[in-house]
């Protein structure tokens, strides 16, 4: 699975390499985290990066609560959750590394796996849109009070990272990692049938990889800093 990566990249070189822009430059991000926002870059708006949820939450659940970071490719065309998003709403997720824990005697020892040159790419995404309940009373009005405007403030944009068997660096560490696309295929992923995208869901060579020991710190979403990705005796 993908719980944790890093996008601490230049803005600038981000906006480069993905051909998009930042409505405002994020700081360097060492640690993201399941429940922030964070940028991605969707087919609806593939020219600007928008900030999105870590966790999709599908248009039908009950309440925002819940969301789901990861979606297996084997079957993400036909889980409830993900199917409408996959043929709909895919978006690109950039990232510089992603995280793994490997069970030592010691505890869980975090890795770091990343291009030899720290390179950006792009992890295959989906994003939905949901919005809460509308109950109407009888005078026309929603339930809370808030009417429409107070509803479509409550609008939440969400997203997850879609993952598949691990290559051989990625399988000494866990037994699933995100999918990884080549720049090449980016276009494709965003704007290619359904036929055309799950072709792309496999998964991506360890040629130019590499993977190392960083810090337990990186356990904890709060410490988000440049000494995460410094790497550590394993």
């Amino acid at each position: 699975m993908c719980g944790r990566y890093s996008l601490f990249t230049p803005a600038e070189e981000l906006e480069e390499r993905f051909g998009a822009a930042f409505e405002t430059p994020p700081d360097p991000r060492y640690n993201c985290a399941p429940g922030q926002r964070l940028p991605v870059v969707t087919n609806e708006d593939p020219d600007a990066f928008r900030s999105l949820k870590w966790g999709l939450v599908p248009p039908w659940a009950d309440d925002r609560s819940n969301g789901l970071i990861n979606a297996r490719a084997e079957t993400v065309r036909e889980k409830p959750s993900f199917r409408e998003a996959f043929e709909r709403r895919r978006c690109l997720v950039p990232a510089d590394g992603f995280y793994e824990w490997v069970n030592t005697e010691s505890g869980k020892q975090p890795y770091r796996v990343a291009f030899e040159d720290d390179r950006p790419f792009a992890m295959a995404g989906l994003w939905e849109r949901w919005k809460p309940k509308q109950t109407q009373t009888g005078l026309g009005d929603f339930a809370d009070g808030g009417g429409a405007e107070g509803a479509e403030a409550e609008v939440l944009e969400t997203f997850t990272v879609v993952t598949a068997e691990p290559n051989g660096l990625v399988s000494e560490l866990h037994d699933r990692m995100s999918v990884i696309l080549a720049p090449e295929e980016e276009e494709t992923w965003l704007r290619g049938d359904g036929e055309e995208a799950a072709s792309l869901l496999d998964t991506f060579p360890d040629a130019e990889m590499r993977a190392y020991p960083v810090s337990t710190r990186v356990n904890s979403p709060a410490n988000d800093d440049a000494d995460i990705v410094e790497p550590v005796d394993g």
